[in-house]
């Protein structure tokens, strides 16, 4: 028997026409398809012939037991000789545990290969049209889970996030007001500018935005998923939306 594939592949940050050519095309030819909770319908519906499983995670779940259920899933049918797309929201690579699954495949002997997708630590700010970086405001950004994880569950380097230009945290609505005290705490001003986009890239986008001192508040209506930035290039969204109501042109500015 012809051993399948397990294909690891990032659905984007939630827009299905944002997926990639590649991912559409071994959607198509996908035997069996594991896919999470944010990855939108329409994704889903393209694996035309795939049998098609939900392994996304849900409120109160033992995180470790639907680990191993979608390890033992992805080889299990992959060693049946079927070709898995193990489906995920954003990049496998981008706090979506795809290296840790990839190493189970490679010692259990399974071919594995990782399809990137576009992250929502890039896609959501942009369709917000906050840059994250900008020359003269900021050079560099870093990517930090707002959720603890649960091999350091206490653990963000919340010095690196305090300084560095632009601090995108991914997972991180429930998580706010820490996210906040803790910049804060680590010296940030609380004058920085901060925007939450909440489903970004999708028609029900929506977006608040203030500072670390109010944030929490103007941000009291948004919900997850949600991507945070915090740093002076979220004045450059303001900027243009003001040049967008002086030139009357909307064609070019997403919902929110």
């Amino acid at each position: 028997m012809k051993a399948g594939k397990v294909y690891l592949i990032g659905a984007g940050p939630g827009a299905p026409d944002l997926l990639t050519l590649r991912a559409y095309r071994l959607l198509q030819e996908a035997d069996i398809l594991l896919y999470d909770r944010l990855v939108d319908p329409e994704v889903v519906a393209m694996a035309t012939s795939a049998e098609k499983i939900f392994v996304g995670k849900n409120k109160g779940d033992d995180m470790q037991k639907r680990q191993e259920r979608i390890f033992a899933l992805m080889i299990g049918h992959a060693q049946a000789g079927r070709n898995v797309v193990r489906l995920k929201g954003g990049d496998p690579f981008v706090f979506g545990r795809g290296g840790e699954e990839l190493m189970v495949l490679a010692e259990a002997g399974v071919a594995g290969e990782v399809v990137p997708g576009i992250s929502s630590s890039v896609a959501a700010p942009e369709a917000a049209l906050v840059p994250v970086t900008y020359r003269g405001i900021s050079a560099s950004f870093g990517v930090f889970a707002g959720q603890p994880g649960t091999r350091n569950p206490a653990y963000i380097d919340w010095t690196a996030a305090a300084r560095i230009g632009t601090a995108v945290f991914l997972m991180g609505v429930e998580r706010l007001e820490t996210i906040v005290a803790k910049l804060i705490e680590h010296g940030r001003s609380e004058d920085t500018p901060v925007a939450l986009i909440e489903r970004g890239t999708l028609p029900e986008q929506k977006v608040a935005t203030g500072t670390l001192a109010d944030i929490v508040e103007q941000a009291a209506h948004i919900a997850a998923p949600a991507t945070i930035v915090v740093g002076e290039v979220v004045r450059v969204r303001e900027r243009l939306l003001a040049l967008q109501q002086l030139s009357g042109e909307t064609q070019w500015v997403a919902a929110g």
